[in-house]
C-alpha cells in the first residue's frame, strides 16, 4: 500500500527507494502476480501483521480447489451444504431466490429459504429447488427458525429482506440464536443496514462476514468508526473496519473486491464486465455461504494456515466475477443475473476444477 506516489510500502511498512526501477520492479513483483493464462491478477495488501510470500498468491486457485469437497456416491444428502437464506419480503422476491439457487448451482445439496408470508408464494414459484419457510414476519419467527437451525451449515442473511421493523427485529433474534450455536453467517443488503444499527450484534463474532458495497461500506464506517474514511487507502480502511468490528471478515464490492480479516487485505482482479445489473451481490452472497461452510470444515490445514473465511471469500468473489465476465461475451448490455447463474457451473469448472 502506498503511503505516497513515490513509494511502495512492503511487509512491515518498509519503503522501495523512489525513483529506482529495479526496487519498483521487485516492488511490484511483491504486490502483483499473475494467477492465470489469461494474466488476470491477485493482489494481497500486507498488513504489519501478517506477510506470506509470491508462491502463497500464486498457489491460492489451489487453496479454493483444496476446500472444494469431492464428489463421491459414497455421500448422502445434505453433507456438501444446508445453507438458510434468511429475507424476501413482498416488495422483494428476487434476491433470496438469487442467493439461494446460487448456493444450490455451487454445489450446496439444500437451501432453505427463510420469508415473509406474502413472499413465500411467489418465491416458491421461481424454483422448486428451495424449500421456503412462510415465517420471518410471523410473531414467532425466531423460534421457527431456530428449529432448522441445527441442520444448517451456513446462513446467509439480508438478500430481500427490507427494512420493516418487525422483521428487523426477528432478524436481531435469528442472528443472536446462529450465533448461539456457532453458525457461519453471511451478511449482505439490508441486512448490513440492521448492523449499521447495531453492529454488536455481530462484533467478535468470528464467523460473521460481510459483503457491503461502496455505499453500505460507508454507512458501516459511519456506524462503527464515527470518523472520516481515508479515501486515499482503500485497502486501508477495508482493513480498519475489519478491526474495528472485532476482525470479522469484510468484503467490500466494487470495482476491484477487498477482502480483510483486520490481518490482511486481498485484492480479488478477476476480470469481470462493466454491466452491473441488480442480483449480482446476490449471487455473490449465496456461493458465499456454501464456500464459508466448505472452507470452515477444511480448516486451515487446507488453506496452508490462510484464514478459511479469507479464501472462501476470495473464491465467491472470483466466481462471481468470472460468471458476469462469461455472461456478458454472450449478451452483452442485456446481461442479467439470471444469465450469470447459468454460468455458475461452466465458471465454477474453469476456475477450480481439479
Amino acid at each position: 500500500m502506498a503511503a505516497r506516489k513515490d513509494q511502495w510500502r512492503g511487509p512491515g511498512g518498509r519503503a522501495g527507494a523512489a525513483g529506482n526501477p529495479e526496487v519498483g520492479r521487485a516492488a511490484m513483483g511483491v504486490r502483483s502476480v499473475a494467477i492465470s493464462a489469461c494474466g488476470r491478477v491477485l493482489q494481497r495488501a500486507f498488513s504489519l501483521h501478517t506477510a506470506h510470500s509470491t508462491k502463497d498468491m500464486e498457489n491460492f486457485f489451489q487453496l479454493v480447489r483444496n476446500i472444494v469437497p469431492a464428489l463421491t456416491s459414497k455421500k448422502h444428502k445434505g453433507q456438501d451444504g444446508r445453507i438458510g437464506i434468511v429475507g424476501g419480503c413482498q416488495e422483494y422476491t428476487g434476491a433470496p431466490y438469487f442467493a439461494g439457487i446460487s448456493a444450490l448451482k455451487v454445489g450446496a445439496d439444500l437451501t432453505h429459504v427463510f420469508c415473509a408470508r406474502e413472499a413465500a408464494p411467489v418465491i416458491k414459484s421461481y424454483s422448486p429447488e428451495l424449500i421456503v419457510h412462510p415465517v420471518l414476519d410471523s410473531s414467532n419467527a425466531v423460534e421457527e427458525v431456530e428449529k432448522w437451525l441445527p441442520r444448517l451449515h451456513a446462513l446467509v442473511v439480508g438478500p430481500g429482506l427490507g427494512r420493516d421493523d418487525l422483521l428487523l427485529n426477528n432478524v436481531r433474534g435469528i442472528l443472536e440464536a446462529s450465533k448461539a450455536r456457532d453458525i457461519p453467517v453471511v451478511i449482505d443488503a439490508d441486512g448490513l443496514w440492521l448492523i449499521a444499527q447495531q453492529p454488536t450484534l455481530i462484533h467478535s463474532y468470528q464467523k460473521a462476514i460481510l459483503t457491503p458495497n461502496r455505499v453500505e461500506f460507508g454507512r458501516l464506517w459511519e456506524a462503527v468508526l464515527s470518523s472520516p474514511m481515508d479515501t486515499q487507502s482503500h485497502s486501508g480502511s477495508v482493513l480498519k473496519l475489519s478491526q474495528a468490528l472485532g476482525n470479522i471478515t469484510v468484503v467490500q464490492k466494487g470495482e476491484h473486491d477487498l477482502i480483510s480479516d483486520g490481518q490482511q487485505v486481498l485484492v480479488c482482479s478477476q476480470e469481470g464486465s462493466s454491466r452491473r445489473c441488480g442480483g449480482q451481490g446476490d449471487l455473490l452472497s449465496g456461493s458465499l455461504g456454501v464456500m464459508a461452510h466448505w472452507a470452515l470444515l477444511a480448516g486451515p490445514e487446507r488453506t496452508n494456515g490462510v484464514s478459511p473465511l479469507l479464501v472462501a471469500a476470495w473464491g465467491a468473489c472470483t466466481l462471481t466475477r468470472e460468471c458476469n465476465h462469461q455472461a456478458f461475451q454472450k449478451y452483452g448490455r442485456s446481461t442479467t443475473t439470471t444469465d450469470m447463474i447459468a454460468e455458475v457451473g461452466p465458471a465454477f469448472s474453469k476456475l477450480f476444477a481439479t
